[in-house]
């Protein structure tokens, strides 16, 4: 009888690469999908299915106007989960993105208004706009996929994903992220502007009837997996084979951080976890089921963009984050 190169066998062999060529063939058809709406920003897509498929978060950077709220519904349609949206603004409270529970006079009870929260993926527009109270709403359903709620904690879908997003030309009325809160992100991710050849055809397509919105809406888009699946595709990244001397190469990458003059704190052990984390989703991504050095060298700058932090003298002399890491991977032998 033929077999489901997709559900695992009994054969401990053949499974690790039945789950793997799985995982191929979902990054393939997600990325295909898409890409039916968005035009261009490749890496952006690819670093959103990393965070995702390692059950992690990310927070992504750009200017307004550049699609990121139309990429995370559009991942939501593709990966057939659920998705909502939060505006934070200064006065948003922490039970706007809860939920409360509301007394009913007719049944003389509480009962639980769900808030935003209850959700598979969850856009936290412009979070850097709300106060640091409410910025901590997000931190223990981010980490524990539950919330609590006048004491009764309430459980979120196995997929919860947060994609928060900051507008990086707007200071004024903003309350920049903790240290603490940004290691809580796998990723930063900075979603520039298209190119040239992508925006032309993005003001073509705007003149007609297939605008990226109309295609979304349209349902030419198709859901690639189920929320179960995901879970499952999870578990399947293990089968990525990450060599000792990689594993040894990360740890000496997330240590040299604290050793280096420009930067005046560098990455935690949670770096080192999300480094390894990321360089497997990444070779899944490439349809490799090994990681290579040069997997970790691209994860280092989404990694550990938003996990150090430079000393003030350097960055008055115009020293950037991405140099400073740039720095970091010459200093480290890389293994052969």
């Amino acid at each position: 009888m033929d077999t489901d190169p997709t559900i695992p066998s009994d054969d401990s062999t053949v499974r690790p690469r039945a789950e793997v060529d799985a995982v191929k063939d979902v990054l393939a058809r997600s990325r295909a999908e898409v890409a039916k709406v968005i035009i261009g920003q490749q890496a952006v897509v690819d670093q959103c299915l990393i965070a995702i498929f390692t059950g992690n978060h990310i927070l992504i950077e750009g200017v307004p106007g550049i699609a990121k709220t139309l990429l995370v519904r559009t991942l939501a349609r593709v990966l057939g989960t659920d998705f909502s949206r939060i505006q934070f603004t200064p006065d948003l409270m922490p039970s706007d993105i809860t939920g409360t529970n509301i007394f009913n006079l007719q049944e003389g009870a509480f009962h639980l208004v769900k808030g935003p929260v209850f959700t598979a993926f969850l856009l936290a527009d412009e979070i850097n706009r709300a106060p640091a109270k409410t910025q901590s709403a997000l931190l223990q359903a981010m980490q524990e996929r539950q919330v609590t709620i006048d004491g009764v904690t309430h459980q979120l879908p196995a997929s919860f994903t947060v994609f928060a997003t900051q507008n990086p030309i707007e200071y004024e009325g903003t309350y920049p992220l903790p240290e603490a809160q940004k290691d809580r992100f796998l990723l930063r991710v900075e979603m520039d502007y298209p190119e040239r050849e992508e925006e032309l055809l993005l003001a073509q397509k705007s003149l007609g009837s297939e605008t990226p919105e109309q295609i979304l809406q349209s349902g030419a888009v198709q859901a690639v997996l189920t929320d179960a699946d995901i879970v499952r595709m999870r578990q399947a990244l293990r089968g990525i084979t990450l060599k000792e001397e990689l594993t040894v190469y990360v740890v000496d990458l997330i240590r040299e951080t604290r050793r280096m003059d420009s930067i005046q704190v560098g990455a935690g052990p949670r770096a080192t976890q999300a480094l390894l984390l990321a360089s497997r989703a990444l070779a899944a991504v490439e349809g490799r089921d090994f990681v290579t050095p040069d997997d970790i060298r691209s994860m280092a700058y989404p990694v550990l963009s938003h996990r150090v932090v430079l000393r003030p003298e350097y960055e008055i002399e115009g020293v950037t984050v991405q140099e400073a890491i740039q720095k970091l991977l010459e200093r480290v032998a890389v293994p052969r």
